[in-house]
């Protein structure tokens, strides 16, 4: 059976390690097929791609597109597309832009609640200053020693409703899906789970990714529970939509699961990677 990671992310966007060194970490985690998905940025993808060569382990090109929808910000990875698609590039790096504003509000916020000089800290820990993110501002919040580790400030600080919490409009779910697509690429829901959705949204929500284009659904993935790899199993089936597999790593001690380290897919799923050939 493949140990497939299609989710994870480096130092290019909001990660800890440098693709090669993500690469190294996935084999030795036993994984055979692999994709970098750094959030809006593509620019570490040549480097994961040889870095996977050398270990022998298959590579596929990878993203992770923030999306508004309904108000709500939602995540799509695109799949095994050309990374040199200039409307993909334009669109990702229209994503990005506006990044720094929304920093320096998230900051200006800390500071009100005792957290002083949040964005200059938050800065340390980025490696790409055009995705400076929320997770970079949650490590600084640990180093303050306000919080004891990066869950416990997504409960406290940074989410809707609590101190940090700055909303930023993302791209649309047409062009988020339009961009993947138009580069050859396969567009999957990630980590369904953590959008809270009831069943209705859920409904309109699919019906309107699958609408679009959108062929997968991330099933397995670190922040689902085992009951929901079930859940999203039989969801991906009623509505006739590939099944994903990916640990969505960020950083050793930090990610909820470790590259590589997943149960499989659920049986009756077809994979996304079902028909994938070299």
């Amino acid at each position: 059976m493949l140990n497939v990671d299609l989710h994870c992310h480096s130092k290019v966007s909001d990660g800890a390690l440098a693709p090669a060194a993500l690469a190294a970490r996935a084999s030795a985690g036993g994984v055979d097929i692999w994709a970098l998905t750094d959030h809006d940025e593509i620019d570490g993808i040549s480097e994961a791609r040889e870095a996977a060569a050398s270990l022998g382990m298959r590579h596929v090109t990878g993203v992770e597109i923030s999306v508004t929808w309904a108000a709500r910000t939602v995540h799509i990875v695109g799949l095994k597309f050309d990374e040199r698609n200039q409307d993909l590039a334009q669109g990702l790096q229209h994503t990005r832009s506006g990044r720094e504003r929304r920093a320096r509000e998230m900051a200006a916020q800390l500071a009100a609640v005792g957290i002083p000089d949040a964005f200059e800290g938050a800065l340390k820990y980025v490696g790409n200053p055009d995705l400076i993110s929320r997770t970079h501002f949650a490590r600084y919040i640990v180093e303050t020693g306000a919080c004891k580790d990066v869950s416990e400030v997504f409960s406290n600080y940074l989410i809707d409703g609590k101190p940090g919490f700055v909303p930023h409009r993302w791209a649309a779910l047409k062009d988020a899906i339009g961009w993947i697509r138009g580069a050859g690429g396969i567009a999957v829901v990630a980590h369904p789970g953590r959008y809270d959705f009831d069943e209705l949204e859920l409904d309109v929500f699919l019906s309107e990714f699958k609408r679009l284009g959108g062929a997968g659904l991330e099933v397995v993935t670190g922040s689902h529970t085992e009951d929901e790899y079930g859940r999203f199993a039989s969801v991906a089936k009623r509505y006739g939509l590939l099944a994903s597999r990916g640990s969505d790593f960020h950083a050793p001690g930090e990610s909820q699961a470790d590259l590589g380290a997943l149960p499989p897919l659920p049986a009756g799923v077809v994979p996304v990677w079902h028909d994938w050939r070299w």
